[in-house]
């Protein structure tokens, strides 16, 4: 057999839907709102072939620049011969879900705020940190009360 190169080649797995997950596509999906500006990630919906992205976009995020009726338009970059592109989208909301790529940016921002009103007098550091190792220490054994534990010898029974 010849190979193929389809529009939807080698996507089997990609475009399966989880175990029990098969069926009608739930209400929420539909019902979801999405403003401009807003981070999506593109999921395909092999249920719903109608406005479906290509399959180097399954996996990808994008950034949201129109609404329309029953679709999103999206713009998200891809890499061609080297060059980051942006490329502009427009998929049917069954084939995109909210990001939460933004969530820890977003605690992380309101965490700081909260300090920063706290103490508004000093200078906080509110900087990431990396791990920083373990504190250093010296182990002392305590001589009284210490029970040496050791094998018992081997004795042959027999």
């Amino acid at each position: 057999m010849p190979h193929t190169k389809g529009y939807r080649a080698h996507t089997r797995d990609m475009f399966s839907q989880p175990f029990r997950c098969n069926g009608v596509t739930k209400l929420s999906t539909y019902l979801t709102t999405y403003k401009v500006g807003d981070y999506v990630d593109i999921k395909a919906n092999a249920s719903q072939q109608k406005g479906m992205p290509y399959k180097h976009y399954h996996g990808r995020t994008g950034i949201i620049f129109n609404v329309t009726k029953r679709a999103v338009g999206l713009r998200v970059n891809k890499l061609v011969n080297g060059k980051i592109m942006s490329k502009m989208l427009h998929i049917r909301v069954e084939h995109v879900r909210p990001s939460k790529c933004r969530d820890e940016l977003i605690r992380r921002v309101k965490e700081n705020e909260a300090i920063k009103a706290s103490k508004p007098a000093e200078k906080v550091n509110l900087k990431r940190q990396a791990v920083q190792p373990r504190e250093s220490y010296v182990y002392v054994p305590q001589a009284e009360g210490a029970e040496m534990i050791c094998p018992i010898a081997f004795s042959d029974l027999l």
